[in-house]
């Protein structure tokens, strides 16, 4: 087989990644920033430690990404009442609009990079991906096939 699939797979992550981050720069976020209010809009009050796993980056990072999000007015930082050495991370009002917008941009995006791939083809990536992801947590990505 000439084609690899994982590298095909990753190259094409990485291209939706850059495109996006052109995009997302204009409304003077990161990706990353934005993974991080997106993941918050859903679950509002994460612990600092809960957020950095969910995005699977090292706390220290996520650390500093709040910091800038903080500066920015998007977040806050709350103690957390069972344990007083982590912080709770809550949105602020002024994050709702930018999320709104971000959202926005990340549906016409979305309908960009699909454009001319039907539902179907869609939906069959989708379930391949889906079963590539259950075999590499099941081990079988790692077993020798004779």
């Amino acid at each position: 087989m000439d084609s690899n699939f994982a590298f095909d797979v990753s190259e094409t992550a990485q291209a939706l990644r850059r495109a996006f981050d052109r995009r997302a720069s204009a409304l003077g976020v990161t990706r990353a920033q934005w993974r991080a209010l997106a993941r918050l809009s859903r679950q509002d009050g994460m612990r600092q430690v809960e957020l950095a796993e969910a995005l699977d980056i090292e706390p220290i990072t996520l650390c500093r990404m709040v910091d800038r999000l903080e500066e920015a007015g998007l977040v806050e930082r709350r103690a957390d009442e069972k344990d007083r050495r982590a912080w709770r991370l809550h949105l602020t009002t002024a994050a709702g609009p930018i999320i709104e917008r971000l959202k926005a941009l990340a549906d016409a995006f979305l309908a960009d990079a699909l454009e001319g791939v039907s539902e179907a083809e869609q939906a069959a990536v989708r379930n391949i991906l889906a079963r590539v992801r259950t075999n590499v947590a099941a081990g079988a990505a790692g077993k020798r096939r004779a």
